[in-house]
């Protein structure tokens, strides 16, 4: 699994990753400073909910860096589990390509709900706190990636830890999105379960199985 080759093309990736994250910090020096602490603070979220735009750079920027650690991680984990297969590029770059098209397609059937059904503003500040969490948790991912790669053999232990990781960060922040919501949740819990099936659980479990059945 650590033939150089891997290695060689993780590390570009994760270093366009890093450039990411850097363009961000530069040119959104304050907005980032008050990002990194979005897990035990909930001032990122109160100043910049009201300043969301459709189209946001400084959330794009940190997205690609989730989309690329994502990958890398996914990816490393399959070799790791099936040290019979070796590093494709070909299959890295389909996994890049199908979890952004993932991410993007579910924040516009999303938004395009929340338009349906008059909720823009629920909905908006909604994806805002949950993108916010996620875009942390790839900022997080990519040193546990390094860890990974340079410092510690892969195991299925090490990969059940940063999964591990992952699920809390990201279950702190829908929990602060249902604390926030609440009202409005209990109020429409039918329509809440119904929306956790279809567009949180769901596309993750055709992702894999599209995974799955890809490398069978």
């Amino acid at each position: 699994m650590r033939e150089i080759i891997s290695n060689e093309w993780f590390t570009i990736f994760m270093v366009l990753g890093l450039v990411f994250i850097s363009l961000a910090k530069v040119l959104f020096t304050n907005r980032f400073m008050d990002f990194i602490g979005v897990f035990g603070n909930s001032k990122y979220l109160k100043i910049y909910t009201k300043d969301q735009k459709f189209i946001d750079i400084f959330d794009g920027l940190l997205f690609f860096n989730l989309v690329i650690s994502l990958s890398i991680f996914g990816y490393l984990s399959f070799l790791t589990l099936q040290p019979d297969h070796t590093f494709e590029l070909d299959v890295f770059l389909k996994i890049i390509l199908g979890i952004s098209t993932l991410g993007i397609i579910k924040i516009l059937i999303e938004r395009l709900i929340g338009s349906l059904f008059e909720i823009d503003k629920v909905i908006e500040s909604y994806l805002f706190q949950k993108t916010s969490y996620k875009n942390f948790s790839g900022f997080v991912l990519l040193p546990l990636n390094a860890l990974l790669l340079y410092t510690i053999t892969p195991s299925k232990n090490s990969i059940l830890l940063v999964i591990l990781v992952l699920v809390l960060i990201n279950l702190i922040g829908f929990m602060t999105s249902f604390k926030i919501h609440q009202k409005t949740v209990l109020s429409n819990i039918f329509y809440f379960i119904l929306y956790l099936c279809a567009l949180e659980i769901g596309p993750y479990l055709i992702l894999y199985k599209i995974i799955v059945e890809y490398k069978a």
